[in-house]
Order: structure tokens, then sequence, then C-alpha cells
């Protein structure tokens, strides 16, 4: 039952999305930031919502490592869709994700990650990954935080993997911090038994900020192995 009551909502959230946009650009014709603000607390309250209807209890801890005056490179460990879910409504701000270019290709969804700067990624294709990494840079220096999974998919067996060194350009090109992001137990609410959906106890951690201004290269060169050394501690805590 809660499986299904989760789909129908979300497939409503989706729908709405689009009237929820015309009503803002009725009320903001002129002012493409304000309507982007809506957007964006229409999602966070959708996600909350989505978040609620799966019964999880999610603690979070670290609020006050978040940057509030200035954009972020958010780099955390992937466990499953919820991870997103769990994390997105808790970053203030606009901030868009690098997520498989598929995702960005389903009607609506897409849509509305375009609309919130997310970007999608082939990470077959090197070529279309550096333009991505460019575009994600472009916006960080925009004041637009980032969100990424050096991973490169969900982990399988809950392990932290290997980090993709390219990931970290983001923040040492931008000069934006990198906030280490550890999330535990989304995988109970979903990956374990597919399609269905079961409440978990959730942890999502947010590390100290890691400043990238005037890193040198051997530093930059050990920056990912650093940020995946401190989500495995927050794992462990």
């Amino acid at each position: 039952m809660r499986t299904v009551i989760t789909l129908i909502y979300v497939v409503v959230f989706l729908i709405m999305s689009y009237p929820v946009s015309g009503i803002q650009w009725l009320i903001h014709p002129k002012d493409e930031r304000r309507r982007k603000l809506m957007l964006l607390s229409y999602v966070h309250w959708g996600f909350r919502c989505v978040e609620k209807l799966s019964g999880s209890k999610v603690t979070v801890k670290g609020l006050e490592n978040i940057p509030k005056d200035r954009p972020a490179v958010y780099i955390s460990n992937h466990q499953s869709i919820f991870d997103i879910v769990v994390t997105y409504s808790r970053i203030p701000g606009f901030c868009g994700f690098i997520a498989k270019k598929s995702l960005l290709q389903i009607p609506i969804l897409g849509w509305l990650m375009k609309r919130l700067y997310s970007l999608g990624i082939d990470r077959s294709n090197l070529k279309d990954g550096l333009k991505v990494i460019l575009k994600a840079i472009d916006e960080a220096k925009n004041g637009i935080s980032i969100c990424i999974y050096p991973e490169g998919t969900r982990s399988k067996d809950g392990e932290v993997h290997e980090f993709h060194a390219g990931s970290f350009k983001v923040a040492t090109k931008s000069g934006c911090p990198v906030i280490p992001v550890a999330v535990n137990g989304t995988r109970d609410i979903l990956e374990y038994h597919f399609p269905n959906i079961k409440k978990s106890n959730v942890t999502l951690s947010f590390g100290k900020p890691i400043e990238t201004k005037g890193m040198s290269r051997d530093e930059q060169k050990e920056l990912p192995n650093r940020v995946r050394n401190e989500i495995i501690e927050m794992m462990k805590n």
C-alpha cells in the first residue's frame, strides 16, 4: 500500500509541476529568479512529502556546516535514488545535480531537473563528460551549488567505492568549498526489495567545508581520497 500511495503521489506531483510553473509565471512574469525560487520551494516540499510517505525517519547531522551565503560543491556517496530525495530539500538555495543523462530524458521529471540547474552526463562519452563538468563550473561561479555522486553509479554493496577525480574539478576550478555528504540507510527503502518501498532509519551527515581556493596541485590530487575517507568516517559514526 505504501508503494502504491507513494507512486500515485509522485505522478500527481510531477503532473502538477506544469500548472504550478504557469501560476508562478502569472505572478512573476518578468522575474525568472523569483519563479525558480517558487519552483524550488515546490520541489523541496514534494521531496519532504515523498520522504514522509516512505515511512522513513531521517536524522540530519552537520547542518551548521552548510554555507548560507555562497555556493558549494556537495560530494556524496550513492546508495539509492532516495539519496536525492533526502538530500536536496536540506540544501539551501539553488543546487543542480549531475545525474545520468537518461534521467533528464524522462518526461516532466527531466524538464523539472533542467529548470533547477541539474545536468545530464553520459559517463561513457569522455567529450560529453568534459562539457558537463565545464558547464557545472560555470554554474558554480554564478552562485549555483552542485551536488555530485563521484562513484558514478549507486553502490550495490553499500560500500563507498573509488571516486572519479574529474568530479572535483567543479570545486577546484570554481573556488567553491567541498562539503562531504554521507548518506546511510536509503538502500533499505527501495534497493533491497525493489519495487516495494519500506520504511528505514536514514542518517544524512554534512561534513565541514573543505576550502579549495589556493590548493596546491598535490592537495588537489589528494582531494578525492581525502573526501572519500571523510565520508567513510562519517558513515561509521
